[in-house]
């Protein structure tokens, strides 16, 4: 699809636009697509608001081809949408939308939690300590876009000690599909750095082979998850 946009249009308040560190120069589009992911899920990109290129551009420090790049590849995955001539739209999807994630979520990462703890290696472990480090560090710091890039990385290890790589396919399909609108407003507070410790307990369960615990704190995890897409601390109940 080609998007006809004005490459010169004026770029939004900084105020207004989400916070977005500028970038390394290797691996640009592959950065981008990170950086701005992140900042959607976060909620720091606002839903539903149209963003350009440029100011996208601006934010990371790089020009415009890997940000249009990156757009278009989230745009693939559902996480924006083409703006004929303006740029790409946040999609927001629909409260009924995140009950359904909610619940595949658990339905598939609980058990797979369980089956990683029989299965998980040395290494896996050894790259999951250094993602859950990451992730406590970024939760101190208020880092959303770095707490939520180490978070996918570690869950994402422990997705691949299944060995199902379409059970992992599907799981990062549907986080990538999730907002956190709740999730800027625990910047710097207990709430963010309890669901960073919750990866610490994960990782403790899973050094120790112990598949029920595993099991019960990914749920635990997931169901505080829930919460913050609504902007609440705790989850939702029904969700």
């Amino acid at each position: 699809m080609t998007c006809n946009m004005l490459p010169a249009m004026p770029s939004q308040p900084l105020a207004d636009a989400p916070y977005l560190s500028p970038l390394q120069s290797t691996n640009l589009r592959e950065q981008a697509v990170a950086a701005i992911r992140g900042s959607i899920i976060s909620g720091e990109a606002a839903p539903g608001r149209i963003y350009s290129v440029r100011q996208f551009a601006d934010q990371l420090g790089v020009s415009a081809t890997p940000v249009r790049e990156a757009l278009l590849d989230l745009a693939g995955d559902g996480l924006v949408e083409p703006v004929r001539n303006r740029g790409f739209r946040v999609v927001m999807p629909s409260e009924e939308d995140l009950d359904e994630i909610y619940t595949l979520r658990l339905m598939l990462e609980v058990p797979a939690a369980a089956m990683a703890a029989e299965r998980v290696t040395a290494e896996v472990l050894a790259r999951c300590r250094r993602y859950a480090d990451v992730i406590s560090k970024s939760a101190q710091k208020g880092d959303l876009s770095g707490f939520l890039e180490a978070d996918r990385s570690f869950h994402l290890e422990i997705l691949r000690a299944t060995a199902n790589r379409r059970l992992v396919e599907t799981v990062l399909r549907l986080r990538d599909e999730t907002r956190l609108v709740g999730l800027p407003a625990l910047r710097g507070t207990d709430t963010l750095l309890a669901s960073a410790h919750e990866h610490i307990e994960i990782l403790d369960a899973l050094s120790t082979r112990d598949a029920a615990t595993a099991a019960t704190i990914t749920r635990r995890h997931i169901e505080h998850v829930r919460g913050i897409w609504a902007g609440q601390a705790e989850r939702v109940d029904g969700g």
